[in-house]
């Protein structure tokens, strides 16, 4: 028996440590692992007894959750719509596995850290090499909007380097500044301006926002980096201020778009959407439209009106062309399945989530901890345009990030499967 554990978990921990490389470049094989990885664990479970995590609040909610979308889905769509709504659990079981049994462990972390590091890097590399060359190595130019594509042939590159480089490359850093004196903060700050201004070439404004914030919140925790952080927003600002001159596409996606967008929000892509999910949300108080209902149901000429509690006038809103696949929002996209208690058990399971993760992080000294959880706090939060993280590669992203942080938070070594304990 202990020789079946024993691969079952290195069978577990080959298949996670590829994992930010698959969702680059395969991402059907990148949901493939997640689920093969949920259902190992279950057979782990099975045969050690180990059922200790269960126990967590995070799991109550996230069962209470996926109850609720179940149930919500038969409502809508009966027998089909529960079948497709029950394989939700996966990427809940894939979180518990990644904290109580693949995870645990401080050397396959390492592993998982510099892997994400490498990752980050090419994804650095591949900007720049398209930036400068007009085309990445794939031959791909720029996405239609003026998004550098990097390494990829999607515009996915500024999403998945924020995924990277927070847990990959941002420990390093703090670790530099720490313990190399002025000329350790010195070069950390240099390389902290390197991302930021990556990242503005890679032209698209969430995941900008999102390493600016992880740099705040770096800055006020880190106190030897805070000049250095400083002195990187202060370039960052110029290199924006440079870029209708170095970089027009990245202007015109960052600033003027933008400046648009915000102008006249309800008529923006972004605002049609969020007007559409609130309208559906609104005759769908309770119940919502099933798994997945807001992709089936934004054509229905039914939700094509405006928001009048929140001063939007009744109006198609963009009618069928302002439809997507998605609502752009994790709280949105809950709350269009499941309603009202759908958002709520999300944001439930987000505090849930980040309450383990920051528990006493401040004195810890960890540096891997402490971005894990600014990045899990980072795609958790509610104000922010999103991907749908039914598909991938967000979902394997967000609960990659989710995982990883609750295994580095002291709470995982109290669920770890210990022989004879359980």
């Amino acid at each position: 028996m202990r020789q079946v554990e024993w691969w079952i978990l290195r069978v577990a921990t080959g298949l996670v440590l590829p994992m930010p490389l698959l969702l680059l470049y395969a991402l059907a094989p990148a949901e493939i692992v997640m689920t093969a990885v949920a259902i190992l664990f279950v057979i782990h479970c099975v045969l050690c007894r180990h059922w200790n995590w269960l126990r967590q609040g995070w799991v109550l909610v996230a069962a209470l959750l996926w109850g609720d979308i179940v149930l919500c889905a038969g409502l809508a769509d009966g027998a089909r719509g529960m079948l497709h709504a029950a394989g939700f659990s996966r990427y809940f079981v894939f979180v518990a596995a990644l904290q109580a049994w693949v995870l645990p462990c401080a050397a396959v972390r390492r592993v998982l850290a510099r892997a994400y590091g490498l990752v980050a890097l090419w994804l650095v590399a591949g900007c720049w090499q398209q930036y400068l060359c007009g085309r990445n190595f794939m031959g791909y130019g720029r996405w239609a909007d003026g998004a550098l594509l990097g390494p990829l042939w999607a515009p996915r590159a500024g999403h998945a380097l924020v995924m990277t480089a927070l847990p990959g490359l941002f420990p390093y850093l703090i670790t530099l500044s720490e313990r190399a004196g002025g000329y350790g903060r010195l070069k950390a700050a240099a390389l902290l301006l390197g991302l930021v201004l990556t990242m503005v070439l890679v032209a698209q404004r969430m995941p900008l926002l999102h390493m600016l914030a992880a740099m705040g919140v770096v800055g006020l925790l880190v106190p030897r980096l805070r000049a250095g952080v400083l002195a990187v927003v202060v370039l960052g600002a110029g290199g924006v201020a440079l870029s209708p001159l170095l970089a027009p596409q990245a202007y015109d996606k960052l600033v003027v778009n933008l400046v648009t967008h915000m102008h006249a929000f309800a008529d923006s892509p972004y605002g049609m959407l969020f007007i559409r999910a609130g309208v559906m949300i609104a005759r769908h108080p309770w119940s919502g439209l099933g798994f997945d209902g807001f992709r089936h149901a934004c054509p229905d000429p039914a939700y094509f009106h405006g928001l009048p509690w929140l001063g939007v006038a009744e109006g198609p809103h963009g009618g069928a062309v302002g439809c997507n696949l998605h609502p752009h929002n994790f709280y949105l996209l809950m709350g269009t399945m499941g309603g009202l208690p759908a958002m709520g058990l999300f944001a439930a399971l987000a505090v849930c989530l980040l309450v383990p993760m920051w528990r006493g992080l401040v004195g810890a000294h960890d540096p891997c901890r402490l971005m894990l959880a600014i990045t899990a706090a980072l795609v958790l939060w509610p104000v922010q345009s999103t991907s749908s993280l039914l598909t991938q590669p967000t979902a394997g992203w967000m609960f990659m990030a989710i995982g990883w942080g609750l295994a580095a938070a002291p709470v995982a070594s109290q669920l770890q499967f210990m022989r004879g304990r359980d």
